[in-house]
């Protein structure tokens, strides 16, 4: 079955957005408590599956953080953020749940964060670069 959004439209519906897959690589953060709370299994421009120990609540705002390597060296950068929880379901691999989130606050630079995975991630061929 597949998941239902808050207007009732199925879920497959509304995905027309490429995603990139990126498990184990990027931690999330609670904003408030500095708690990691899972990883990023994909992403595109608009939003992110969160991959998890524990389910999330559907229809929440989630105050979010992403800890990213230093374009220059030094400390690590902070991309705070705000997302909202759209479904949520066991993930294939036991003890884990998926959850499918939207950014609401701070949207341009998570689809400037998007956009440079997708390139590192990418096989580009030079002539198409």
């Amino acid at each position: 079955m597949l998941p239902i959004t808050p207007d009732g439209a199925a879920l497959h519906d509304q995905r027309r957005i490429s995603r990139h897959q990126l498990s184990g690589f990027l931690q999330v953060y609670n904003r408030h408590t500095d708690k990691p709370i899972g990883y990023i299994g994909n992403i595109s421009r608009q939003g992110m599956m969160l991959i998890s120990h524990l389910p999330v609540m559907l229809g929440m705002c989630y105050e979010l953080r992403l800890k990213l390597p230093s374009t220059t060296g030094g400390e690590v950068e902070l991309l705070d953020f705000s997302a909202r929880s759209h479904w949520c379901r066991l993930d294939a691999t036991p003890g884990h749940y998926d959850s499918g989130f939207s950014i609401i606050d701070n949207q341009q630079a998570f689809a400037s964060l998007a956009k440079v995975l997708e390139r590192y991630f990418s096989f580009y061929h030079p002539v198409d670069a």
